[in-house]
């Protein structure tokens, strides 16, 4: 039944991707993703420039004066590699500030006659946001490490990980608009399977270039729809 319920939810979520609503939450979120790395990238480099001595004496080398040039540019190759895997986090994490807006769309669209959502404080939707992003990008930097050590299992290693943590704050987020935050805690806990499942299918296409990129409105739309489907159909 769970399994039935998702898929109708992720259905009905893709039936309305050509919703404005979610057209202008995904080009928001992924412009200050792109401008985040930039600028982090660019600031890195800056200050490792800054920090490291233009002159630099080495044994047998003498004075050398192209270390800081290449530890900035060494930098900015290493955080360009490395947005390659960051940038679905990043880009979750900062698309979920704004998710709100889709989870509207889909609700006034599929649930007219609900009462309007409370809307979560900015403030409180920038903790969660950086805290998700924190969470996120730890997660996938530990699961580089299980990569390496467990190759032919990466696929499946990315999909849990990144399944589990996507369907806990999308999960939440919808919920906590209903129902405050310590009640949507206690749902997530009482639907953890058929959320960690949902999470996983929003993590399977995460491997998918460019699809990958939609994947936070497809996920807060879907999650809304399993939401209700599953409170509705509580004893």
């Amino acid at each position: 039944m769970a399994f039935g319920l998702i898929l109708e939810s992720f259905l009905r979520a893709l039936g309305q991707l050509s919703d404005p609503r979610f057209r202008r939450v995904f080009f928001l979120g992924i412009a200050l993703t792109l401008a985040l790395l930039i600028g982090f990238t660019a600031g890195f480099a800056w200050f490792l420039d800054w920090l490291v001595p233009e002159d630099i004496w080495l044994p047998i080398l003498g004075d050398v004066q192209w270390i800081d040039d290449f530890l900035s540019w060494g930098a900015v190759f290493l955080l360009l590699f490395l947005s390659i895997f960051l940038m679905i986090p990043v880009a979750s994490a900062i698309t979920s500030m704004f998710l709100d807006e889709v989870a509207d769309a889909v609700e006034g669209t599929h649930y007219p006659t609900l009462p309007q959502a409370q809307p979560v404080p900015f403030w409180d939707s920038v903790r969660d946001t950086v805290n998700f992003l924190g969470v996120l990008l730890l997660a996938n930097l530990i699961a580089l490490v299980l990569y390496v050590i467990f190759t032919p299992a990466a696929p499946v290693i990315f999909w849990a990980v990144n399944g589990l943590l996507l369907g806990r704050e999308y999960f939440t987020l919808v919920a906590i608009r209903r129902v405050g935050r310590v009640e949507a805690k206690r749902l997530r806990r009482s639907h953890a399977g058929p959320i960690w499942l949902a999470g996983t299918l929003m993590a399977i296409p995460l491997s998918v270039p460019l699809l990958n990129l939609v994947i936070p409105i497809i996920g807060a739309a879907t999650f809304t729809h399993l939401y209700h489907g599953l409170t509705m159909r509580r004893p």
